[in-house]
């Protein structure tokens, strides 16, 4: 099936620009499979989905939309290596772990994220759309990420940390700070969207927030407003 797959990318790849990825699951409800055989098969997918996105890398050189969804600390480091391979048409990117969430090491996932993206980033994006579990009582790894980012203007930025809490114990003045410091005082943004879990509020409706950002030309929208999907990419390219 692979083979039919590198295949298809070898003669079509070059025409496609937008594209979204999913780790692939395993039913482990399935009562027939010992725990040695899903081990197995756990890694041969793991093995497939690093050698699919190695093929999308290879042959996909004018994406222009690429969405990641719950991927794991194996594919993560392909996926880096897409972003770096299609910078120049690269236009549009969401990482995204809040479809599965809980399934999978979230933190440490997020964590390689934050660590390694914002220094492979175009120089500009229209669109960057960060959906991760951070680490709220210690940021140094939010840190990091908008520091190494500084070089990327992006007109569009979204965060949405996935952890559940009140809004002191998810830390979101702390992270606002931060946002403050590295891109509302350098103006690298021009729409933003940052959402703690669903049930917290966002920043949209901190009304003295919002002024602030406004006063360095930032606009705050709603996450779910300026949120884009890979459908509704493809439905309106």
């Amino acid at each position: 099936m692979f083979e039919s797959i590198e295949l298809l990318l070898q003669k079509s790849g070059s025409y496609l620009e937008n594209f979204g990825f999913q780790s692939f699951e395993i039913d482990e409800d399935n009562n027939n499979r010992s725990e040695y055989h899903l081990l197995e098969l756990e890694s041969q997918l793991l093995e497939s989905e690093s050698l699919l996105i190695e093929s999308i890398t290879k042959y996909c050189t004018k994406i222009k939309f690429f969405e990641l969804l719950e991927f794991n600390n194996q594919n993560i480091y392909s996926a880096f290596n897409l972003i770096v391979n299609t910078e120049q048409n690269l236009n549009y990117l969401s990482i995204d772990l809040s479809y599965n969430y809980g399934t999978c090491d979230d933190e440490l996932s997020s964590i390689i994220v934050l660590r390694n993206l914002g220094q492979i980033l175009p120089f500009k994006l229209e669109y960057l759309n960060l959906s991760l579990s951070i680490d709220t009582f210690d940021l140094t790894d939010f840190e990091i990420f908008l520091k190494n980012s500084q070089n990327t203007f992006i007109k569009k930025l979204l965060f949405y940390n996935i952890i559940e809490g009140t809004r002191e114990k998810m830390g979101q003045d702390g992270m606002i700070n931060y946002i403050k410091k590295y891109i509302m005082k350098e103006e690298r943004v021009r729409y933003l969207a940052f959402q703690n879990n669903p049930d917290n509020g966002e920043l949209f409706y901190l009304e003295d927030e919002v002024k602030e950002f406004k006063s360095h030309n930032i606009t705050i929208q709603k996450y779910n407003d300026l949120y884009i999907s890979f459908f509704n990419m493809i439905k309106n390219d």
